[in-house]
């Protein structure tokens, strides 16, 4: 009978620490030179051989805080894509494999949960995979900048004529006079 009993608090034991491991503890630091590290591996291992590999375009990763998470925007030779990763003192649940919805200030975007062998856990949101065959080099540089750039901008309203009007009056055909 004890033996059976030791056998359940290992297994209780064993349980918990797998939980705990799950449990995924964030960057002290910016991880974009992490995330190349990762790719340029992934690069060099898996995808370099496959028919939309776009051997001329450079591993980058931008990063920057948002809201104490790591968010930046990733460029391969396969793909381009937004990233966030847990910040300081941030600890994430394992959710591998689900798919969250964030609102940026650019707007509401859709990530799945998906994990680096040498990061760990991140979202990942793809802008354009496979990569486009006539895109240079330096226009995927450019665009890396432009998207980290936009991620944090806040939407811009036209004004004048062509300005949407989404006032509720005007939205239920009320006239606004």
């Amino acid at each position: 009978m004890a033996q059976s009993h030791l056998n359940v608090q290992q297994d209780v034991v064993l349980k918990m620490e797998h939980e705990i491991a799950q449990n995924r503890a964030g960057f002290a630091t910016n991880p974009a030179s992490r995330l190349v590290e990762q790719y340029e591996r992934i690069a060099r291992e898996q995808m370099c051989n496959l028919p939309f590999y776009h051997a001329d375009m450079p591993i980058l990763a931008e990063c920057d805080l948002y809201e104490e998470q790591w968010l930046g925007v990733v460029l391969t030779p396969w793909m381009l894509s937004v990233v966030v990763l847990p910040g300081p003192d941030q600890c994430w649940p394992d959710r591998s494999g689900e798919r969250l919805a964030l609102q940026l200030p650019c707007g509401n975007l859709t990530f799945m949960v998906g994990e680096l062998p040498e990061l760990g856990q991140l979202l990942s949101c793809s802008l354009m995979s496979p990569l486009d065959p006539h895109l240079s080099a330096k226009e995927g540089v450019a665009l890396v900048g432009s998207v980290h750039k936009m991620l944090l901008s806040l939407p811009v309203q036209q004004g004048g004529a062509g300005a949407v009007d989404l006032g509720r009056r005007r939205l239920f055909g009320a006239s606004t006079r």
